[in-house]
């Protein structure tokens, strides 16, 4: 396969995404782990095109008055220095491949489990013990994205779920705004070390993928089953993680 079967797959996967409210981050990398390329350019391509496919959602959700600062904030604030700390941690190319490839398989698993509570149905009370449960939560997701190259939603949508954090709609706000700060963290930390060996080309052309299908997708809002979405996706990236694991193991 060359650049422009990527190409297509990323314009494909940022459509199907979008339409359904999702970002892709997960299928992303998964796609990319199936090529040899340099892993700090999987990492910083994944980002930037988390960054690209959330940040309209991230407005709407501000504009529907759907983010409670109040709880987002202790997630956020923690995960930033550590998102960063992930993207400048020294790692070797096969270390990456490994824990890429056990963090795929982790996101497949929460993927398939259908977490979502219903809205109301026993809501985690707020407090100091929650502060403390959401920045540490926050910090270790927050550092597992920088890490990979992920924006942490797909770690972050299903655990609050099953803490009843939140309303669903609630939880895909946090986690969109959680997507979009940890992934510009995480790229200011990869801008700090770049690799003399990316295509830069290959990075703006996927950048520019995942804008049109997610402009496409976001419109069209198809009447797509989100389930079965995050299942085909769950099988996509476990296969993904499974391969990776093989192959640098």
């Amino acid at each position: 396969m060359g650049h422009w079967e990527i190409f297509f797959f990323f314009l494909i996967i940022a459509f199907i995404y979008s339409s359904v409210g999702f970002g892709g981050g997960s299928s992303y990398l998964a796609v990319l782990a199936m090529y040899s390329l340099p892993y700090q350019e999987i990492r910083l391509t994944a980002l930037i095109c988390n960054v690209i496919v959330v940040i309209g959602g991230v407005f709407i959700y501000i504009r529907n008055k759907q983010i409670d600062w109040k709880k987002i904030l202790p997630l956020t604030l923690v995960s930033i220095p550590m998102a960063y700390l992930g993207a400048v941690l020294k790692i070797s190319q096969e270390t990456f491949f490994l824990i890429l490839g056990v963090t795929l398989i982790m996101a497949a698993l929460l993927l398939w489990i259908k977490t979502e509570a219903k809205n109301g149905e026993n809501l985690q009370e707020y407090g100091e013990a929650s502060l403390l449960k959401n920045s540490f939560l926050g910090g270790g997701i927050g550092f597992l994205s920088g890490l990979v190259g992920i924006g942490g939603g797909i770690f972050l949508s299903p655990l609050l779920n099953l803490m009843k954090w939140d309303t669903p709609r609630k939880i895909a706000a946090a986690s969109s705004v959680f997507i979009l700060v940890n992934s510009i963290s995480g790229i200011f930390g990869q801008l700090s070390k770049l690799s003399a060996d990316m295509d830069y080309f290959r990075i703006m052309s996927l950048c520019f993928a995942v804008f049109i299908g997610g402009q496409i997708g976001s419109r069209m809002s198809l009447k797509w089953n989100p389930l079965v979405i995050k299942r085909m996706t769950a099988v996509l990236v476990l296969v993904a993680g499974i391969n990776v694991l093989i192959k640098y193991w």
